[in-house]
């Protein structure tokens, strides 16, 4: 089918009465006949009413052209504007989708408690981390050079790239005030993860406890890590549950770093990459501020209550 009169759509059919018949049968008037033998030919009006054009209706060339209204579609190609404005009367935004993951963590609720109670209460003489890596993160080059952000006019980006390596970000966050201490690193394996540590251990003062929010990922349990861990008692492990990224809030750094450096950068090498990396988050050092958390465990966990039931 394609675009008609305002009365509905045009139709292409082999047999025009068949057609009228089963159109008929679904309550759908067929309002005008049109043959012709090609789809650019100009209709002609015959002596009988319907308009022709070209060989005569037997021949295997012909074809037959039908306008037709069906009341249920009620304006047939004005319908997609009707539903654009009603879904703009009822601020109606069928195109979006949000997902989630419920965790399925036994230990959930208790974690959950864990986590907020540092954040919302921290302990005194203590210093609440919150600790995660970024891994292979690309320093991309583009094939071409871009163009500026101008009034009236986006920024402009190749969309095809040159991988020049990659590199991982550990970072751990001071959610009491919003520092963040950072370091980019070849890989992600424990060995990186316990030079991370140190850096760590060096920038608290001496005489704080460190609080450490970090996920389930097999790097932060290995062996290594935890024997590393049992000669500095001052450090304390809290891990999220699992599927549970969100509550830990380094994530949002990595957002936010993402978005305002990394994905619009042109890295020329890896060592271009973790120079802005590194530039950033002395910027954003300057002018940290403390995070503060805002929603009680017993109101997270009464949501989880309103998740639809897991299938399995």
């Amino acid at each position: 089918m394609v675009p008609g009169s305002a009365q509905g759509l045009y139709l292409i059919v082999s047999d025009i009465e068949e057609a009228r018949d089963a159109l008929a049968a679904r309550g759908v008037t067929i309002s005008e006949v049109f043959h012709a033998a090609s789809p650019g030919a100009q209709f002609q009006p015959d002596g009988t009413g319907a308009r022709v054009s070209g060989p005569a209706p037997g021949r295997a060339s012909f074809r037959s052209y039908a306008t037709f209204s069906d009341p249920g579609r009620q304006g047939g190609r004005h319908q997609p504007a009707r539903r654009a404005a009603h879904r703009g009367a009822n601020r109606l935004q069928p195109h979006r989708l949000r997902t989630f993951k419920r965790s399925n963590d036994p230990a959930f609720a208790a974690k959950v408690e864990d986590i907020v109670r540092l954040h919302i209460d921290p302990p005194c003489h203590a210093v609440v981390l919150s600790i995660d890596e970024e891994s292979q993160i690309q320093a991309l080059d583009r094939t071409q050079p871009g163009l500026p952000l101008k009034p009236g006019k986006c920024g402009t980006m190749t969309h095809d790239y040159k991988r020049n390596g990659t590199t991982a970000l550990f970072a751990a966050l001071n959610t009491l005030d919003g520092t963040v201490v950072g370091r980019c690193m070849p890989r992600d394996t424990h060995k990186e993860f316990i030079t991370f540590l140190k850096a760590v251990e060096r920038a608290v003062p001496a005489g704080k406890v460190i609080h450490a929010v970090i996920d389930n990922y097999a790097t932060h349990t290995h062996p290594k890590v935890l024997e590393w861990l049992a000669d500095l008692p001052r450090w304390v492990f809290c891990f999220t549950p699992k599927s549970a990224s969100w509550i830990n809030v380094v994530e949002g750094f990595f957002s936010i770093i993402t978005r305002r450096r990394i994905r619009r950068g042109v890295f020329k090498s890896v060592a271009d990459l973790q120079d802005a990396i590194a530039r950033y988050i002395r910027q954003h050092n300057k002018n940290s501020r403390p995070f503060v958390w805002t929603k009680p465990a017993a109101t997270i966990l009464d949501k989880l209550g309103r998740l639809p039931a897991p299938s399995v």
